[in-house]
């Protein structure tokens, strides 16, 4: 049964209606940069306190924007298969359409770690927090050894309860593009030994892969039941990529997306 955080869109405001800038959608984006750097600012603080404390931050400045992008943007929420969800630590992969879920996934888990490049820790105060989060920072720039760190990487966030979420494309793809899955989540589900959680979703019909702007609509997070550690890495691969790609298409179609979502 589907699980709502936040009412369904309003009927007449389809996927598919034109795309530009709208007084709500440029609205938002102001109030998006503006609550960020607030947060990033005040909550700076935080950087020389216990991590826990970072991570309570980091799950406000979450709900703020799914606030602002409720009451501003008219973009909703829908959570199904939350139940799917382990009580322990897992493998949580990720269709990744834009900037929502790098925010929105974060408060569906008790401690996660995310999965990111190396060159966000240069970042002043954004990298900061990115380095006290203790997510996993990997150096895509060294191939072999950068996978190799990354287990060991992950491995001691697992070992301390946590989850460890990735977005296996590496990159932002918008609605019907074709899907680019790289072996990094395969590599962390043969080393990690603990359930793998696929996650499709809907944001980019809502929240295209390279703009500011939200639109109305309803934002969809599907949760598949996990798959348990030990199966053939490449069976594991194609189950993944199949689950998470035909429920992306999914929920897509169930938006009213048509086409492409490019601005």
């Amino acid at each position: 049964m589907a699980t709502s955080d936040i009412a369904p869109a309003p009927a007449d405001e389809p996927a598919t209606r034109a795309r530009g800038v709208t007084p709500r959608s440029l609205a938002f984006a102001v109030l998006f940069y503006v609550v960020t750097a607030l947060f990033l600012i005040l909550g700076s603080p935080l950087l020389f306190g216990p991590r826990s404390w970072a991570m309570a931050g980091l799950k406000a400045h979450a709900r703020a924007i799914l606030v602002l992008l409720r009451i501003v943007a008219g973009t909703r929420m829908e959570v199904r298969g939350r139940e799917h969800l382990p009580d322990g630590p897992c493998l949580a992969v990720a269709k990744h359409q834009s900037a929502w879920e790098t925010m929105a996934l974060i408060p569906l888990f008790r401690d996660p770690a995310i999965v990111l490049k190396a060159e966000l820790a240069r970042i002043p105060l954004y990298g900061w927090f990115c380095v006290k989060f203790e997510h996993v920072l990997v150096r895509r720039d060294r191939q072999a050894a950068a996978l190799k760190l990354m287990v060991t990487d992950a491995r001691e966030r697992v070992a301390a309860g946590r989850e460890v979420l990735i977005f296996p494309e590496g990159t932002r793809k918008a609605p019907g593009a074709a899907p680019d899955y790289k072996p990094g989540f395969v590599a962390l589900y043969d080393g990690l030994d603990v359930p793998l959680v696929p996650i499709a979703l809907n944001s980019g019909v809502f929240w295209p892969p390279k703009s500011s702007l939200a639109y109305p609509g309803t934002i969809i997070v599907d949760i598949a039941p996990p798959i348990l550690p030990g199966k053939n890495r490449r069976e594991v691969r194609d189950e993944v990529i199949d689950i998470i790609e035909a429920r992306t298409a999914a929920l897509q179609r169930e938006a009213g997306f048509n086409g492409p979502v490019t601005t």
